[in-house]
């Protein structure tokens, strides 16, 4: 019973079999091989448009690329005061961009409002020499609580910050669950709704390690080969990635990984809200449930060898009731490959624990 994060589970029986077809043979090396030029084919196609894509092998890498290319030294890029740019990611956005300024922006289930938004644009005036300057927003999809932008609010934010003359960034660590979640298409939840450059993840969602930083305008690529290269991310033996996405990409196969993993969240969530004494703060829309928990059933989970997180957050929505001394706020994550009778069992235990 391990909910503690999709990124404990292995990868997915058709990624590992591409990998082992990748490696019979030699490669062209540091991306120049066809299963790479293949990845970046499929994901032109999944997103309709002319794209520069990236392939390297961690989410932090993605993300810190895409803010090191959006943000100067002297630059300030907004996010959600939890976001994982912010709060986990030990600085590399900060190392990447040279000493950029993150700033935080409070909201309910870590999804920024677009009032908030553009209060804290009103705080970094442009043309003021002891203030950063604006360049970036980097929204979380899904948010680091598990809840969804529509891609209409998408559209909102994103209007305010081309307004401003700030680019968008998306983090999409778990894209595909959300994408699932929303029934829309990869295109109308990020160029076509303003987003300037994507953080495209794999790794949560079957991948053994493999994500790729989008820029749906190429022309602001043209330094990334030298900013990837530099960073120490330009692996010598690319083709790894690139197979592990053209496996991802083909068939849906991604898309079927995580409607999986929506379906066990769906099943987790409506069984804890019958569960006496336990509490959800906000709904569940991707693979991630956030539950408020009395002692004694998250000790009896404890006990049957349930293994998740607990979890801190600052965005409480004022009309949610903060959890109690006698409570556990916790975090429960589905994967493609949670199994049923696991979360079954779980759910017995919070009942009996009652």
């Amino acid at each position: 019973m391990d909910f503690t994060s999709d990124n404990t589970t292995g990868a997915s029986q058709p990624i590992l079999d591409a990998i082992l077809a990748a490696n019979k043979g030699p490669s062209p090396a540091y991306g120049a091989d066809p299963f790479s030029a293949r990845a970046a084919e499929l994901l032109g196609e999944v997103f309709e448009k002319e794209i520069a894509c990236f392939l390297v092998a961690t989410g932090t890498a993605s993300n810190a690329l895409a803010l090191g290319a959006l943000c100067p030294p002297w630059g300030a890029v907004f996010c959600h005061q939890d976001a994982h740019v912010l709060d986990d990611e030990c600085g590399a956005p900060e190392m990447f961009t040279a000493g950029a300024k993150l700033v935080g922006i409070p909201g309910h289930a870590g999804k920024i409002a677009p009032r908030d938004f553009a209060a804290a644009l009103a705080n970094f005036p442009r043309g003021v020499v002891k203030t950063v300057q604006p360049a970036a927003l980097s929204l979380s999809q899904a948010t680091e609580c598990g809840a969804l932008y529509t891609c209409a609010e998408l559209s909102e934010l994103a209007a305010i910050a081309h307004d401003a003359k700030l680019q968008v960034h998306m983090d999409g660590a778990r894209f595909a669950n959300a994408l699932v979640a929303l029934g829309t298409t990869p295109a109308e939840m990020s160029w076509k709704a303003g987003i300037d450059v994507l953080s495209f993840g794999a790794t949560k969602n079957g991948a053994l390690a493999c994500e790729a930083l989008i820029f749906f305008d190429p022309r602001r690529a043209l330094n990334l080969p030298y900013q990837r290269k530099r960073g120490g991310h330009t692996l010598s033996k690319g083709r790894f990635l690139g197979a592990q996405m053209v496996a991802y990409l083909e068939k849906g196969h991604g898309l079927e990984l995580a409607k999986t993993a929506n379906a066990r969240a769906v099943r987790l969530a409506e069984g804890l809200a019958k569960a006496p004494g336990v509490r959800l703060p906000w709904t569940r829309e991707a693979n991630e449930v956030f539950a408020i928990l009395p002692r004694k059933t998250d000790a009896a989970l404890k006990a049957a060898g349930a293994l998740y997180y607990e979890w801190s957050f600052r965005s409480f929505d004022p009309k949610i009731v903060l959890p109690s001394e006698d409570e556990v706020f916790v975090r429960l994550v589905t994967s493609f490959a949670t199994q049923a009778s696991d979360i079954e069992r779980f759910l017995a235990v919070a009942q009996e624990a009652a």
